[in-house]
C-alpha cells in the first residue's frame, strides 16, 4: 500500500496564491504534500535556490502536512527517494497542458509507478503566474492579491536591493 503523499514540483520564484491554492486543495485528497523546489539552472530566478526553499518553509511553518525540500536532477528520482508515487501539476491555461502532458509521459517512461495528477487553480487564481508577479512588482504594483505577505515583503526587499546595486 502506497502512502498518500504527493510531490508538487516547481521553481516557485516566487510561490503564488495560485500555487498555495493547489497545495491546500491537494490536501483534500492526499495526507501530505512535498513541495519540491527545483534548482533549475536554465531559468534566471529572482531568488536563489536556498531563498526559495526558506521562504516557502516560512509560509507553511507549523503545518505538519506540508514538507518543503529542494532537489536537483530528475523529479522521478527525487520522488522515489521520498517513497512518493504521485506528482501534482497545475494547469492554468490550455497552453500549459501540452508541456505538462509531455512531462507526465516522460516521467511515466522513466518510472512506470509514478502517476501525475493535474489540478486547475480556483478561478480567482487562474491568471496568476510567478512571471506576472515579478512583472507587477518591477512596475511597482501591489502584490497583495497574488502572493502571501511573506513573499510580498521578500520580493520588495529583493527588488530594492537589486535597484540599489544598479544605481
Amino acid at each position: 500500500m502506497h502512502n498518500k503523499i504527493i510531490i508538487y514540483p516547481g521553481t516557485f520564484d516566487p510561490i503564488t496564491l495560485g500555487h498555495m491554492d493547489l497545495i491546500e486543495r491537494s490536501l483534500k485528497i492526499f495526507d501530505k504534500v512535498i513541495i519540491a523546489v527545483a534548482q533549475n539552472s536554465n531559468k534566471k530566478t529572482l531568488f536563489s535556490f536556498t531563498e526559495r526553499i526558506d521562504l516557502i518553509k516560512q509560509i507553511f511553518t507549523g503545518n505538519k502536512k506540508i514538507m518543503v525540500d529542494g532537489f536537483t536532477g530528475l523529479l522521478v528520482d527525487f520522488a522515489k527517494t521520498k517513497n512518493c508515487y504521485a506528482i501534482l501539476r497545475g494547469l492554468r491555461v490550455v497552453s500549459d497542458f501540452e508541456y505538462e502532458f509531455q512531462m507526465s509521459g516522460i516521467n511515466r517512461i522513466l518510472n512506470k509507478d509514478i502517476e501525475t495528477l493535474f489540478l486547475t487553480p480556483s478561478e480567482k487564481y487562474a491568471y496568476i503566474s510567478s512571471s506576472m508577479v515579478k512583472e507587477v512588482a518591477i512596475l511597482n504594483g501591489s502584490l497583495t492579491k497574488f502572493v502571501d505577505p511573506i513573499i510580498q515583503i521578500a520580493v520588495e526587499k529583493k527588488l530594492s536591493s537589486i535597484t540599489a546595486k544598479s544605481s
